[in-house]
Parts: C-alpha cells; sequence; structure tokens
C-alpha cells in the first residue's frame, strides 16, 4: 500500500471527518476549506489534491462542518467559525505530523472558504506559510485581517468572473505580504470550461511548491 495515499481521519474535538495524505520527506501540507454548500468530497477539490500529491505535497481535505450544521445556512456563512475550524484542523495536522522538524502548512480556499483560510492565516502565520484561493471571496476575512496576513498568496479568479475579480484585486491591496493574483482566461466562477481547472492546479502546485519547504529538525 502506497504510504502517500489518502486515509480516513478524525479532527478533532469536533470529530469532523477528513482525508489525509502525507507528504513527501521534505514537503508541507495543504489544509483545504471548500466553499458553502461543498464538503471534503468536493470534485475540484480533489481533483487539485490529486495534482498537488502528485508533486509531492500532503494534503488535508476535511468538513469544516458538522452535518447538521451544514443544513444551517447562516453557519456556511459564519467566515469566524470556519476559520476556527481550520485552526482546529492545522492544530491537529501539526501535532500529528511535527516530528523531524517544523511541518509548513498552507491553506487552498474555494469561494468563501478562501475568506475563512485568509483569517485563519491572519491568527496564525507560523505554521501557516503559503495561502491559494480559487475563484474566491477573500474579502470575506475582513480588512483587519488582510492587513495582518503575512503568508504568500496567490488569488486565481476566473476572467469571466468580473465580480469576484474586482473584490480579488480590492483584497489584494489590502495585504501587505506577498500577493499576486493570477486571471485564468475564459474561466468563469467555478472553472467548468475545458482546461481551466487544470491551469489552477498548475498554478497552486508552483506556489505551493516554491513557499512549502520542511525545515530540518534542529540537533
Amino acid at each position: 500500500m502506497d504510504p502517500r495515499q489518502p486515509m480516513e481521519v478524525t479532527i478533532p474535538p469536533l470529530g469532523l471527518g477528513g482525508s489525509y495524505a502525507p507528504p513527501a520527506p521534505g514537503a508541507g501540507v495543504v489544509v483545504f476549506a471548500h466553499g458553502s454548500g461543498s464538503s471534503r468530497f468536493s470534485p475540484r477539490n480533489r481533483l487539485v489534491a490529486e495534482g498537488l500529491r502528485q508533486a509531492g505535497l500532503g494534503t488535508l481535505l476535511f468538513d469544516l462542518l458538522r452535518p447538521e450544521e451544514a443544513e444551517d445556512r447562516r453557519k456556511v456563512f459564519d467566515i469566524p467559525l470556519l476559520a476556527g475550524r481550520l485552526t482546529d484542523a492545522t492544530s491537529w495536522l501539526v501535532a500529528s505530523t511535527g516530528a523531524g522538524g517544523a511541518v509548513p502548512v498552507g491553506y487552498f480556499g474555494a469561494s468563501t472558504g478562501a475568506g475563512a483560510a485568509l483569517l485563519a492565516a491572519a491568527r496564525q502565520p507560523d505554521p501557516v506559510r503559503a495561502v491559494v484561493s480559487r475563484g474566491g471571496r477573500p474579502d470575506l476575512a475582513g480588512l483587519a485581517a488582510l492587513s495582518q496576513v503575512r503568508a504568500p498568496t496567490l488569488l486565481i479568479v476566473g476572467s469571466r468572473d468580473m465580480e469576484v475579480l474586482a473584490l480579488n484585486r480590492t483584497a489584494a491591496a489590502a495585504m501587505p505580504g506577498t500577493v499576486e493574483v493570477r486571471v485564468v482566461e475564459g474561466a468563469s466562477h467555478l472553472f467548468e470550461e475545458p482546461g481551466t481547472l487544470e491551469a489552477v492546479v498548475a498554478l497552486a502546485r508552483d506556489w505551493f511548491a516554491t513557499h512549502l519547504h520542511r525545515e530540518p529538525a534542529s540537533s
């Protein structure tokens, strides 16, 4: 059995379901924050995760909400709540995989999940080393949080998603660290057009490969 294949895990303290694949030696782990109405089974995020694993990165896809919570639209759009769940998952991940040196963590956020990812990154600058957003709403993190994000951030938006593109450019201007807005030509909000999601995979893979490197353990 391939030790890097995804395995089912349970994220404390709420017992949220997840799918975790460990990284190759020296690589980091990308935690996924799905958008509203989605889950760890999001086909788009799973495709991205597979592309990242092929590059040696670890991945953690998990449910931000319990099944009964997912029926409550207020919780689906409760960005501070979702960011707290990301923080819990990150703490579990670091505690579970931290042997042999600090494990660098990246966040991949889609739609509303991008706002939660950036808010969580603002709250815990270490170990979060990089953030990527796909068709995201970084503005939902709030200006105060955006001004505190230090992790290098890549905002990927479709050229046909004009309103979200404008929101991303405004959010990028509010962030003091390394931030780039990359436009995928011909893509709409869900990146359903041929080749557009593959472009997202390539952009995210290169960004995380550049910024997520495990630091060797001190002797």
